[in-house]
């Protein structure tokens, strides 16, 4: 357990000095991200960027996992 905390620091650290960059390339304004603009409000629902940010954790994760377990 202790072995998946720190993975799991070290891929929040990565996340939080990457984010940045990750703003630039676009995401979470991805075609398929949904916005609806009426009067003064504003819903934002990023379903496209949900989804990839989730198939590149599970990836990162398992990769991390499997490493860790050898």
């Amino acid at each position: 357990m202790s072995r998946f905390l720190i993975a799991l620091g070290i891929i929040l650290i990565l996340a939080g000095l990457l984010w940045p960059l990750v703003q630039k390339l676009g995401l979470g304004r991805l075609p398929g991200d949904i916005v609806i603009e009426r009067g003064g409000a504003r819903i934002y629902i990023p379903i496209v960027s949900a989804i990839l940010v989730s198939v590149v954790l599970s990836v990162v994760l398992n990769l991390i996992l499997w490493i860790v377990g050898r």
